[in-house]
């Protein structure tokens, strides 16, 4: 399970007044902290970047880069700032992933061509058109397949597909009921789709809402190992939640085939 750090956020306010001074420091720093802390990828969260947004992800990309060489996410719903971090890192030895598409027309329309274009892997959301969050896990495969079908009229190729089903917020009225239903379905979709299926989630989503922090991070620390074990590739998590990252490397060691070694730990 590999751990993508979520702590590269514009709504951090460090990391948004050096994008808004184009000052590399603050966030090379983080990154470096990330890094350190057991990122395995980071993930780029730009936001929409309504103003100068070429330029600013552009910035972002090449600012990361410097001083790290884990596989980067490009998180933006803007999608001539998603091709200008794509051509800024077109010479790395990954593609960055785009994160990402949905049924959404635009996104369809405007984001799910750059994955052709410029051989990306890219992150698929299961949700409506309309951007609902299906809760039956039977709403939830009708989605993956149509998502899959649009895919593949892109021309894009099955390992390009990373499937996010949406962790729901527990506050939700059926958030519980809707994470039951992810759990399922990252464990069938193999079988549904008929090829090795990378998924992805966003750990921090289960916590979304005033709940004290104590509380936050156990219900992280308990549900990581249930979506380990129901098989997902990638937790999009705050790698500095040290007791998270401790779990995740003792699920893997765990669940991968091999000898166990306590180094792993």
């Amino acid at each position: 399970m590999q751990l993508v750090a979520d702590n590269l956020h514009v709504i951090n306010p460090v990391v948004a007044l050096a994008l808004d001074q184009y000052d590399p420091g603050p966030i090379q720093d983080l990154v470096k902290k990330c890094e350190a802390a057991g990122a395995q990828a980071i993930d780029i969260n730009s936001g929409p970047l309504t103003r100068a947004p070429e330029r600013k992800m552009a910035f972002l990309v090449e600012t990361v880069q410097e001083v790290s060489r884990l596989p980067l996410l490009l998180d933006t719903s803007n999608a001539i700032a998603m091709k200008a971090g794509l051509e800024a890192a077109k010479n790395s030895q990954n593609p960055p992933i785009i994160n990402g598409f949905s049924l959404e027309p635009k996104k369809l329309g405007m984001i799910l061509p750059l994955a052709k274009e410029y051989q990306s892997p890219i992150i698929g959301y299961l949700l409506t058109p309309n951007s609902q969050v299906p809760v039956d896990e039977a709403d939830l495969i009708s989605v993956a397949l149509e998502l899959y079908e649009k895919l593949q009229a892109a021309g894009l190729t099955d390992d390009q597909l990373i499937i996010d089903p949406v962790v729901a917020p527990v506050i939700w009225e059926n958030g519980v009921r809707h994470n039951q239903s992810v759990l399922s379905l990252i464990r069938n979709l193999p079988d549904i789709l008929g090829f090795p299926v990378t998924t992805i989630a966003g750990i921090s989503n289960l916590t979304t809402g005033n709940i004290p922090m104590e509380k936050k991070q156990l219900l992280e620390e308990a549900f990581l190992p249930v979506l380990a074990g129901a098989g997902l590739s990638m937790a999009l998590v705050n790698v500095f939640h040290t007791r998270t990252l401790q779990i995740a490397r003792a699920c893997d060691a765990l669940i991968q085939p091999g000898i166990f070694s306590w180094a792993t730990l």
